[in-house]
């Protein structure tokens, strides 16, 4: 099935919740339409591909046309005793899926859960949280150019996945749209509670033994007290990445801040190809909490107008009803411009800013 609006309104397909349109509105609904859909979007392709809509701020309306990903579906491609290769249509909604494969038995993603968003989106920000990203359980993906529209497959070391990144972040790959995503799980999957928040959730409980579908359930409602609801209140979840800085620069602050959190973030070393060593020591580097910095910067609960901060958690932003899509990026920008003035760091906005 295949949708066209003319002037579509996409304030209702983006979680911020913000008024915004699209010169042509296309919406997918079956893959087998998908050339239709690329015909209907013009020559030069649609200005903008939409999911969910949950990692995207638009601070105007869309001129050219927006293709909108709504295909769905689930299926289990093969079997070997414990473990499994699943794939799932780009327009499924994240939690869907994960709440299938953990119905199903098969582990591995029950971290990422109440994760908003699509599938298809997932290997783009290569989604993650409490200790797990979707790269760990990732297995390749099906995409179409959106010029030549040639299919192609794509393993998992082409993706080059990295903390909340992608190769189809770079511009040379945005002519490709995800179809199909699929992951590698297993019944014996082994629970990943790095967290102590998650353990924590998971002793209050009182549990003998833990499945994931219990790790699942606690994520769930850590993420239910922490995160305000979409629905409820627009917002596209974390906005900004918790930074990586040097090593020695984070220790510096450490020490004019010593209740700062402070986490290694390991990385693959550089290889000097005049010494031909290994070049560790200088490029080793710490992720500092995003959220930290802006509460120390008084932003939590902060709102002008409609725009604001949560007082749930200081990383998202929010829409309290009819902030447009300029207030809320001038918002981000004053919170970054804060940050640096008083400790020095960058933050890096996660979702896409159009």
């Amino acid at each position: 099935m295949l949708r066209i609006t003319e002037q579509g309104s996409l304030k209702a397909l983006n979680t911020f919740g913000v008024a915004a349109a699209a010169g042509c509105l296309i919406e997918l609904f079956d893959e087998a339409d998908l050339f239709a859909a690329l015909d209907a979007s013009g020559p030069s392709g649609p200005e903008l591909v939409l999911g969910g809509g949950s990692n995207l701020l638009l601070t105007r309306s869309v001129k050219g046309s927006v293709l909108r990903v709504a295909t769905h579906g689930s299926r289990l491609l093969h079997q070997a005793g414990p473990d499994v290769l699943v794939e799932a249509a780009a327009g499924t909604p994240w939690h869907e899926f994960v709440m299938w494969t953990l119905s199903n038995g098969w582990g591995g993603l029950e971290n990422l859960a109440l994760i908003p968003g699509t599938v298809g989106a997932s290997p783009i920000q290569n989604i993650g949280a409490y200790g797990v990203e979707m790269q760990s359980c990732f297995s390749g993906l099906t995409a179409v150019n959106l010029r030549n529209r040639r299919l192609r497959e794509f393993e998992p070391q082409e993706c080059a996945l990295s903390y909340r990144d992608s190769i189809f972040k770079r511009p040379d790959f945005s002519d490709w749209l995800i179809l199909r995503v699929r992951f590698r799980l297993s019944a014996d999957s082994p629970l990943q509670l790095s967290y102590a928040e998650v353990r924590n959730e998971l002793r209050a409980s009182d549990l003998a033994t833990v499945s994931a579908s219990e790790v699942a359930q606690a994520v769930i409602r850590i993420r239910t007290r922490k995160l305000p609801a979409p629905a409820e209140l627009g917002n596209a979840g974390s906005f900004f990445k918790n930074p990586r800085v040097a090593a020695q620069f984070a220790n510096s602050l450490r020490k004019l801040h010593p209740d700062m959190p402070l986490f290694a973030a390991s990385i693959a070393p550089k290889r000097d190809t005049k010494s031909r060593r290994e070049m560790t020591d200088s490029e080793a580097q710490s992720k500092l909490s995003a959220a930290w910095l802006i509460e120390q910067c008084g932003w939590k609960g902060y709102r002008q107008g409609d725009a604001g901060v949560s007082a749930k958690h200081s990383l998202v932003l929010v829409n309290h009803g009819q902030a447009s899509g300029a207030a809320l990026w001038e918002l981000a920008q004053a919170i970054q411009q804060s940050v640096v003035q008083r400790f020095g760091v960058q933050l890096e906005v996660e979702p896409r800013v159009i």
